[in-house]
């Protein structure tokens, strides 16, 4: 089943960057393949405030862990896609590296999580996430991420704080800031990501940080 999967969001992908030979990137329609699996893995439902019309697989060409070049992709909004274009192409320069990035990591079955769940990614039709000051699942307003209109970037070396505490308990090590690491986000890959006039979770005001976070309107 797993590599039927594959194969399904495969079909995304566009010719792969080899080490050495430079960034790329695509903007393209989200194939109905990957359309069929972020239905049946709850990421795409009816009464979603944007249309499958409206979003697009952007591949760009990122720095792994391992300092190889890979091919990485997320579900964005057409509007936003040329911008992020620019920003991943400003992360490479940087040798900024991304641990996972790929579809069936984001939309596939859990069997294609990693087990680190350090999976970076955009679209995700879902409520806004509480403060871990508050706790609960939903604000009761639209996330961002609903609108293809965010991304989370390295989860797991960039946690959503609040009040001392994290949703996740492997992030505890990357509270402390100060003590960078790789894939830890710094200021420029903010301003990499501001070429695409997008704001940082991690300059809210307050206890709350959201230090994975990057989006259209900063929130």
């Amino acid at each position: 089943m797993l590599r039927l999967v594959a194969a399904v969001v495969a079909l995304a992908v566009a010719p792969s960057a080899t080490a050495g030979t430079g960034f790329h990137s695509s903007i393209r329609p989200v194939p109905a393949s990957v359309v069929k699996e972020m239905k049946k893995h709850g990421f795409l439902h009816s009464n979603c405030p944007v249309a499958v019309s409206q979003l697009r697989v952007l591949t760009v060409t990122t720095r792994g862990f391992d300092r190889h070049n890979h091919t990485s992709q997320a579900v964005v909004n057409e509007s936003a896609a040329p911008g992020l274009s620019k920003a991943f192409h400003q992360l490479y320069r940087l040798h900024f590296p991304i641990r996972h990035m790929q579809l069936i990591q984001m939309y596939g079955p859990k069997s294609a999580i990693p087990k680190d769940n350090d999976v970076s990614g955009a679209f995700d039709c879902r409520q806004a996430v509480p403060s871990p000051c508050v706790g609960g699942n939903g604000t009761g307003s639209w996330s961002m991420h609903a609108y293809g209109l965010a991304i989370d970037i390295n989860p797991l070396e960039n946690p959503y704080v609040g009040c001392g505490q994290s949703r996740d308990p492997a992030t505890r090590p990357y509270f402390n800031r100060s003590r960078h690491r790789p894939g830890m986000v710094t200021g420029r890959v903010v301003s990499a990501f501001a070429l695409a006039g997008w704001g940082w979770g991690g300059s809210w005001a307050g206890s709350t940080k959201d230090y994975m976070h990057f989006s259209s309107n900063g929130h």
